[in-house]
């Protein structure tokens, strides 16, 4: 971004400062063009070429890899210059690489993202096009400038906890540069940290992507392999198992957002399909499974005492697992939703003409009278005529006939 033809013409103080001023661009080795750019400043504090030593003094620093120096360096360039293009840029560039999250960090990389979105077209008007770079080349570089603005807001919004703004501005980042990694990590990160179920569907995508993609601008293997390990425990943990996931992880390999109907289902939602598909296929259960469930919860007696004690329930299937006495009993413990597992007791005013096998499936209907919570067990009163299924009594034996009935001598 820096055309050193188009600089308006200067002058040196004396031979002495063009002298070093050349031996400072033909200087390869980075640490000593440092020295030398030091003994320029310090011999000619003021000089013309102010702006040229900044942008030398910001190569320099980051061929030496001083982040810190780097954003020092581009932060006097704008006090210098306020639309500086190369100054916005490191600032941008800078904030999120440094990871400095104090107030003064956060505000100034605002400032300097939105300074450079604000000026983006100006930076790159046809003006300012270098000789031998394509309209085609400067505005794909345009827009990767945008990008970079856009995703100091986001990561600065970030740490902030405007969750909702940086969602925003990162996902912007995707539409003008859709190969970040990156980027569609943090953004499954900020939506997460929002705790809004309706987004953990989008969250899930973004980090799908961040773990699937592989071209440029993705993460490295490692880190991919990371996402993907926690993708898979939390798509789990959100859906109920990892069914549907090999086929979000191929889409967005391809494809950076999530399209507008996209939705997971939620193991909440899925036990909620599955409940009203189970009561309309066995109502009767369903209806003992709902009673059961307050029974057993940490209301259960209020629950009885308040709601069902005394009143009439609706019909149930049970299977027999016991009775007393055994031949004609007065109380028959049966299962129904388990019928191995004792959870309701029948007792009947009169005993039952029969007995019955264990297994036995019956239909009875009655009224709770008692209920014990440790271990479960409801008492119902039912009347003989609300039971069915009971085997019928059994037939008496004929009676025999007498032998020998002649008279005797």
């Amino acid at each position: 971004m820096t055309s050193w033809a188009q600089a308006p013409q200067k002058n040196y103080k004396d031979r002495a400062e063009y002298d070093l001023f050349s031996s400072i661009l033909k200087e390869q080795n980075a640490t000593q063009k440092l020295a030398l750019l030091d003994q320029w400043k310090q011999k000619y504090s003021e000089t013309e070429f102010q702006d040229d030593r900044l942008r030398l003094y910001l190569d320099t620093y980051r061929a030496l890899n001083q982040g810190a120096k780097v954003l020092e360096t581009a932060k006097a360039m704008v006090a210098r210059d306020p639309k500086d293009g190369t100054g916005l840029l490191w600032i941008n560039i800078m904030t999120p690489a440094l990871g400095d999250t104090s107030a003064d960090a956060l505000n100034t990389g605002e400032q300097g993202a939105r300074s450079l979105i604000q000026n983006i077209d100006a930076i790159f008007g046809a003006d300012k096009k270098p000789q031998g770079v394509t309209d085609d080349q400067w505005s794909k570089e345009k827009n990767n400038v945008r990008a970079i603005a856009h995703t100091t807001l986001g990561w600065v919004n970030w740490q902030r906890k405007s969750l909702e703004e940086a969602e925003k501005a990162f996902v912007e980042v995707l539409g003008i540069t859709p190969t970040n990694g990156q980027v569609s990590y943090w953004l499954g990160t900020a939506i997460v940290q929002q705790k809004k179920p309706e987004k953990q569907a989008s969250a899930l995508y973004h980090f799908a992507r961040a773990a699937a993609y592989d071209g440029p601008g993705a993460l490295d293997p490692n880190t991919r392999k990371q996402v993907m390990a926690y993708l898979e425990k939390a798509y789990s943990n959100f859906h109920g198992d990892k069914s549907g996931l090999d086929e979000i992880v191929t889409r967005a390999k391809t494809e950076p957002l999530p399209p507008a109907d996209f939705k997971i289902m939620s193991a909440v939602e899925i036990a909620i399909i599955k409940e009203e598909e189970f009561k309309k296929s066995n109502p009767q259960l369903a209806m003992w499974m709902g009673v059961k469930k307050e029974l057993a919860g940490p209301n259960g007696p209020s629950y009885f005492e308040g709601s069902i004690k005394g009143a009439g329930l609706p019909k149930f299937k049970g299977k027999v697992i016991s009775m007393k006495p055994a031949a004609r009993p007065k109380e028959v413990v049966v299962g129904i939703a388990d019928a191995a597992t004792p959870e309701v007791t029948l007792v009947f005013e009169n005993p039952l003409g029969s007995k019955a096998d264990p297994g036995t499936e019956i239909e009875f209907e009655g009224v709770p009278t008692a209920f014990s919570a440790d271990p479960f067990m409801l008492t119902m009163e039912v009347e003989r005529e609300k039971l069915s299924g009971w085997p019928a009594a059994a037939a008496p034996a004929p009676a025999s006939k007498k032998k020998g009935g002649g008279k005797k001598k």
